[in-house]
């Protein structure tokens, strides 16, 4: 409109068409049709000129009316929105479209134009809406699709991993993390990782709706599994998921992956690694590589915008890390055991609750036992298959009796029978002497001082009294006795009679041959 504004100031000043060529550089037969159509208008220059840029233009540019609608575009864009919404569906290509729009109509347009028509439909129903993103909104969650990968040398196999991308879309900023696989097991440990590495926690996380995520899918209110809504709430923050197949709903964490596409993947191209750990550290560096290079539209590091914007508005990360834990269930066992089938190892519970059922919930180094909400035993997670960890207050009175005994020692047993008297600490004495090890002779000690209980410790003594003066004396003997009653047949011990006084009448051995 300049140029045009122009040449109406230097036909104002009855300038030739020719000499307009040489000022403005318009060709002059683009000049002689300018001037015909000033003409046809009616309006003098000045009047033109006092007119606006979309006045002036439809004066010099009048809509074309001689184009006819063609039939085979009347049919065609009665299909257009039938055919983007097939596009959108697996497996379903323009090619295919096209193919099937010739059977319909054989003098159709051809394959170029028919993409044409389609893409500009698209374009017009599909418009792209801007995001301003708030600084420590939110954090946006999503795997790439291709995966990095490395050798193990022990299996002599390639093994895949996927990796972790997350992005503040505030400052671009982004974290990116191989993983042995995509189960809630290595995610978890991953997010707490992303967190960490931004020093604090958005108020927002979302994700697509991957099934470690979300259980029920839904545009209002999806549902997510217990272990994200836990880490939730550890973390203080809240879940969200984008929308069914609607990408854009977290663009910046796909522009994110196209970024570690380019600037991770693409320098690993020709390297090999031969441990998870190698493949961790070196995606680390080129990570710090990647948010420390200056943005072109920004003139800025996402480092340094980060630092600038959204720092500061990020919570406080709690004082420990979430932990992921696993759960089972199991019934606890006469022996008052339950089994983590996983490593196979045997937990103690109070012996109040066999035959329950119960919860384990455990992570790498604590198992937890709960029954009915209630946590009935805890205990240091040990991976010694076929084995047990007991806690004695879990075992009935006489198991622990039992095993207190086991630690028991020679003078241990002597002990208890001197508690009882001095004749069962002598039959005690006897049966550790009997044997060339005392250990030999445990069994018989403890089943003497077993019988207390059932007799009395005065029978006891006294039945050991009375086995003391026989030739032997054995476990049997003193059980017999108690059995059958002897202890309560013996006679008092007799008195001794007086001595004789000193007397000179009274004569002594020495006066008898």
């Amino acid at each position: 409109m300049l140029q045009i504004r122009r040449c109406l100031v230097l036909l104002q000043e009855a300038r030739s068409v020719r000499q307009i060529h040489r000022l403005t550089g318009i060709h002059r037969n683009t000049v002689k049709s300018y001037v015909e159509r000033f003409k046809h208008s009616g309006k003098t220059y000045a009047e033109l000129l006092a007119q606006s840029d979309h006045e002036l233009a439809e004066l010099i540019y009048p809509p074309r009316n001689n184009h006819h609608a063609d039939n085979r575009y009347l049919y065609l864009s009665g299909q257009l929105q039938r055919y983007a919404d097939d596009l959108k569906r697996a497996h379903v290509t323009k090619q295919r479209l096209w193919e099937e729009y010739l059977e319909q109509q054989p003098n159709g347009y051809r394959y170029a134009q028919f993409c044409l028509h389609l893409d500009r439909h698209i374009q017009q129903h599909e418009p792209t809406m801007p995001q301003v993103h708030l600084p420590g909104d939110k954090l946006q969650i999503d795997f790439a699709g291709d995966k990095l990968r490395y050798f193990d040398p022990i299996t002599h196999d390639w093994m895949d991993c996927p990796v972790l991308v997350c992005t503040l879309p505030c400052s671009a900023m982004f974290y990116a993390e191989p993983l042995a696989s995509s189960r809630q097991e290595h995610l978890i440990p991953a997010l707490n990782n992303a967190l960490v590495y931004f020093g604090g926690v958005p108020r927002n996380i979302l994700s697509d709706n991957m099934a470690q995520v979300v259980t029920r899918p839904s545009r209002y209110e999806p549902v997510f599994t217990a272990l994200v809504e836990q880490w939730a709430v550890h973390y203080r923050t809240n879940m969200q998921a984008t929308r069914v197949a609607k990408p854009k709903d977290k663009a910046s964490v796909e522009n994110s992956v196209h970024i570690v596409y380019q600037q991770i993947y693409a320098a690993m191209r020709n390297e090999r690694y031969h441990s998870l750990k190698a493949l961790k550290l070196r995606v680390r560096e080129l990570l710090e590589k990647s948010n420390e290079r200056i943005m072109t539209a920004y003139g800025k590091s996402r480092t340094k915008r980060f630092l600038e914007l959204e720092k500061e508005h990020l919570a406080p990360l709690p004082p420990k890390s979430f932990v992921y834990k696993h759960q089972a269930k199991a019934k606890v066992k006469k022996n008052y055991h339950v089994i983590l089938g996983e490593d196979w190892h045997q937990y103690s519970v109070p012996h109040e609750y066999i035959g329950k059922e119960v919860k384990l919930i455990y992570d790498d180094d604590v198992v937890e036992v709960f029954c009915e909400y209630k946590r009935i035993a805890v205990h240091q997670r040990t991976v010694v298959r076929n084995g047990y960890s007991t806690v004695k207050e879990h075992m009935p009175e006489s198991h622990r009796n039992y095993l207190l005994q086991q630690g028991w020692t020679p003078d241990d047993f002597q002990e208890k029978g001197r508690e009882i008297g001095p004749k069962t600490e002598e039959v005690i004495i006897r049966f550790l002497a009997a044997k060339a090890f005392p250990e030999q002779s445990y069994d018989a000690c403890t089943g003497l001082l077993r019988l207390a209980k059932g007799f009395g410790g005065t029978r006891l003594e006294d039945a050991c009294s009375l086995a003391l003066s026989g030739s032997r004396v054995t476990y049997r003997i003193v059980k017999t006795i108690l059995e059958n009653n002897r202890d309560k047949l013996m006679l008092p011990t007799e008195e001794q009679a007086p001595t004789l006084p000193l007397h000179e009448n009274i004569r002594g051995k020495h006066n008898y041959n």
